[in-house]
């Protein structure tokens, strides 16, 4: 598997422009996984989108600036641990996918350490699908363990790591009076079905997999709840240590056995690159009956001294490379395709399979991503599928055996209206190409019932209405009481509470006092700011800035309205908002889309007799920062980004997020990196957050 530039550039600046856009893609699913154990891609798309990055900033080598994913390991530590700074880096592996990539691995390390014919060992273990975590131990005693977090700084997860039965309080035999130890937090597969049954009985959410399972039973605030978690941990390494107690690495897995820590009993020691292929085709065999997830297997130089020879390059060491597995296919029946509707109104079709193993797991549904990709393979029900468990994460369909289809199968029409709500389904248009987006998306965001709670969320929420004690629990629990299924809900709450024989305040975690609130809360919200309101709305691409450039120009709610409706394409409508400066073709297609459905258009008639909207809060023109571009950079004390945001615009200034020829001021707090350089090249102004309170008349 490679991934080699497939055309050339016309210039720089598209393969620049590629770059970005990969490098904001990879980071946002670093994110996902290490910080928020939900990873929305599998392992072989991830890899893909890598090796994609990798390739452009090999071709294009000013691409590979400090800033670059490339010298990162993983993502920043979640804020709700405390910080652990790691004395040894965590970095990660570089990854191959076949024989003869092994074997140029081999070949790599011997060209650099000038070994001709000598003997070169290997160490080879499987590679555990799990939570990295680093165990440091001083004077045989267990004083912290943390998570990888981002290779130098990870989240101090110790109360929860002495939970783990395997992991030892206290070293047996003798050992140096520091050492820290590296290894995998995972959960069998027994053991994460069994975590499933009793998470459906209580119902809270199931997990996705062994691996979510175990990063999210680690990274409990509460002690308690790891503990009744079935927790596993194998040692495959070690950080900072005063002395080691071996010259290899195999003797010092043999070490860490002897001092009471799991150690993995596939690990082998292998003595030529044949050798190293041969155990990775056992593995393969055997993968199925472990009991636990591995992706892969990792190779390392057996001798230490040549290890500290090698070194390391980016974020990878030379003397370790990971081979991940390709994914693993099956041939199953095509029973049925349905249609789900996420939270963006996305409609993403779904396949139902007849239930069949692959790589020891029950697949029995498996995404189509789109309906052009339905087109594209002529994907019908009834036909006969190869289905692949892409890096054993999310299964999807390859290929039709169409040799197989049955007799009168038709091509799939992929609907046209919202099957939860009956809205439109559309596709954007891209008006500079023609292309549609690949997406249909349905147009009643504020009546769908798939879309519903996370709108509601949303039009509560700090930033839009603003409605304090309406967070997320209170709307869960109202919108599955049938309370609250629509904005205007939220305003005729008290009405029909005083009118119900089941009052609010007798629910449970409610009081008089909180339900009083809660409607204080709301009331206090029937009158809001214009740009707040529309911002509430949810609509697709109209976020603040947005929604404060539509309130300024057409002053009220009504005009919008209007013009978004009539707003088709190539008429005067249209044209009157692609002119609005920053909203552009796209955000027009939206608007009017959102208000061309008559679903949402009965619900805002019911929304605008519960409320009043106000003028946006004017903008200070004779704030001595009025009509500049301010960049906030670093850790800010005083204020939030999002406060220093609103501040700054309240001011009369345009917040940018990045430093350029056209930035006036840049208020740089304390970690300012890359932008505060970018200032000092160009020249720009940099202020410290007190100077900015003082510049704006703030003290």
């Amino acid at each position: 598997m490679g991934t080699p530039l497939d055309r050339k550039y016309a210039s720089k600046s598209e393969a620049r422009a590629e770059h970005a856009r990969l490098h904001e893609e990879i980071a946002a699913h670093d994110r996902r996984y290490y910080r928020e154990d939900a990873p929305t891609i599998s392992d072989a798309e991830y890899d893909a989108l890598r090796l994609r990055y990798e390739a452009l900033e090999k071709a294009f080598p000013e691409l590979a600036t400090a800033e670059s994913l490339t010298k990162k390991v993983g993502a920043r530590p979640g804020e709700k641990f405390a910080k652990v700074k790691h004395a040894v880096p965590m970095l990660s592996l570089g990854n191959v996918f076949s024989d003869e990539e092994v074997l140029e691995f081999v070949a790599r390390v011997r060209r650099f350490l000038g070994l001709d014919e000598s003997p070169l060992r290997f160490t080879f273990e499987p590679k555990i699908d799990g939570l990295s975590c680093s165990l440091r131990y001083e004077k045989g005693h267990l004083v912290q363990a943390a998570t990888r977090g981002d290779g130098y700084e990870g989240e101090d997860v110790t109360a929860n790591v002495r939970t783990i039965d395997e992991i030892p309080q206290r070293l047996r035999g003798d050992h140096s009076d520091v050492f820290e130890v590296r290894g995998e937090v995972y959960m069998t597969h027994k053991d994460f079905a069994a975590l499933n049954v009793r998470q459906q009985e209580s119902g809270k959410t199931l997990f996705a997999n062994p691996r979510n399972a175990a990063a999210g039973s680690l990274r409990q605030l509460d002690p308690t709840i790891t503990a009744s978690r079935p927790l596993h941990f194998f040692a495959y390494g070690w950080g900072e240590t005063s002395a080691l107690p071996a010259k290899t690495q195999m003797g010092v897995l043999e070490a860490l056995r002897g001092y009471g820590l799991p150690v993995n009993p596939l690990t082998a020691l292998c003595e030529s690159a044949e050798d190293m292929l041969a155990h990775y085709r056992l593995i393969e065999t055997q993968r199925a009956t472990l009991g636990y997830d591995i992706d892969g297997v990792v190779y390392k130089v057996d001798d230490i001294a040549l290890q500290e020879r090698l070194g390391f390059v980016s974020r990878a060491p030379r003397w370790a490379v990971a081979r991940k597995f390709p994914a693993e296919r099956a041939t199953t029946i095509l029973r049925d395709i349905e249609i789900q509707v996420g939270r963006t109104g996305a409609l993403t079709p779904v396949a139902r399979l007849e239930p069949v193993t692959v790589g020891g797991v029950v697949v029995q549904n498996a995404t189509l991503h789109n309906e052009d990709e339905i087109a594209r393979k002529d994907i019908r029900i009834g036909d006969t599928v190869v289905v692949q468990r892409a890096g054993d994460v999310i299964p999807q369909i390859v290929e039709v055996v169409t040799e197989k289809r049955p007799h009168g199968a038709k091509p799939y029409q992929f609907p046209h209206v919202c099957p939860r709500c009956g809205s439109a389904a559309l596709r954007e248009i891209d008006e500079r190409t023609g292309e549609a987006d690949v997406v249909r998306r349905c147009t009643g965001s504020l009546v769908c019932p798939a879309q519903a709670i996370e709108r509601l969320k949303h039009f509560a929420s700090r930033n839009a209405m603003d409605i304090e004690g309406l967070g997320d629990k209170q709307i869960e629990l109202f919108f599955q009481e049938g309370l609250i299924r629509t904005p205007s809900d939220i305003f005729t709450l008290e009405a029909r509470d005083r009118a119900s024989l089941t009052k609010i305040k007798n629910r449970e975690g409610f009081g008089e006092t909180s339900v009083r609130n809660l409607f204080a809360a709301i009331e206090a919200r029937r009158r809001v700011p214009i740009n707040r309101f529309i911002f509430a709305l949810g609509m697709r691409h109209v976020g603040e800035t947005n929604a404060r450039r539509l309130a300024r120009h057409f002053g009220d709610f009504e005009s919008l309205r209007e013009t978004a409706r009539d707003a088709a394409p190539g008429s005067e409508a249209r044209a009157r908002i692609d002119s609005i400066d920053g909203v552009g073709p796209v955000v027009a297609e939206a608007l009017h889309d959102f208000f061309a459905e008559r679903h949402n258009e009965r619900e805002l008639d019911a929304l605008l007799k519960q409320i009043t909207l106000e003028p946006m809060p004017a903008v200070a023109s004779t704030s001595p920062v009025a009509g500049k571009t301010v960049v906030f950079t670093g850790a800010l004390e005083r204020l939030t980004r999002d406060e220093a945001k609103a501040q700054a615009e309240r001011f009369g200034a345009h917040v940018a997020a990045s430093v350029s020829k056209k930035t006036d001021l840049v208020v740089a707090g304390p970690g300012a990196g890359s932008k505060l350089k970018k200032a000092a090249e160009l020249g720009v102004e940099v202020i410290s957050e007190d100077e900015w309170f003082t510049r704006t008349g703030q003290g």
